[in-house]
């Protein structure tokens, strides 16, 4: 449950940002800086926190936006353009062929897997569906936002956008590792 970690800061902005979102992104900020800060102390490589980067990166343009514009109307999208940049962050690291579910899951496994073909598939299939999952939670409340269905919609997605790719994370890599040995892999 490690890979939840990373998502605290994100939490800490659904939380008071949709009262406050200038608060919410320098609330979300100040987590994700410390959480980044107490990770590199502890010898975690910076190749290992993607998300964590990236998450202090939008937190701090959020933040400037939100305190320089508070009536900007970007305020009433701030969950469709939070889930957008983690689609984004997400597709990016496909792209370049580094899943940032690896740097989570290099934390918890062994170095020796780290270059096994089963243990990379399992990170691209991961962020693949994470990735899936903040795009289709991004466009939904993108939809929300404008057509005003209101606070309960954005929240039933917003927990339906996390929740379904963190069970599919917390099962599928077992399933995964279990199919290739019986395949030999």
């Amino acid at each position: 449950m490690n890979y939840l970690r990373g998502f605290i800061p994100w939490i800490v902005f659904a939380a008071i940002g949709s009262a406050h979102w200038q608060w919410g992104a320098l609330a979300a900020l100040a987590v994700a800086a410390y959480l980044f800060a107490m990770d590199r102390k502890r010898g975690v490589s910076a190749d290992s926190l993607i998300l964590e980067q990236s998450t202090i990166v939008f937190f701090a343009v959020l933040g400037v936006i939100a305190f320089a514009a508070t009536d900007s109307g970007l305020r009433a999208y701030g969950g469709a353009l939070a889930t957008g940049w983690l689609a984004l962050t997400a597709w990016a690291t496909l792209a370049l062929r580094k899943p940032f579910t690896t740097g989570i899951a290099k934390r918890q496994a062994p170095r020796e897997v780290w270059t096994n073909p089963v243990f990379i598939r399992i990170n691209i299939v991961l962020t693949a569906v994470w990735a899936l999952g903040f795009t289709l939670t991004a466009i939904a409340l993108a939809v929300i936002d404008a057509e005003s269905l209101g606070s309960t919609a954005s929240i039933v997605v917003q927990v339906a956008g996390f929740a379904v790719p963190a069970v599919f994370t917390a099962q599928y890599p077992e399933r995964a590792r279990r199919a290739a040995v019986q395949k030999g892999a």
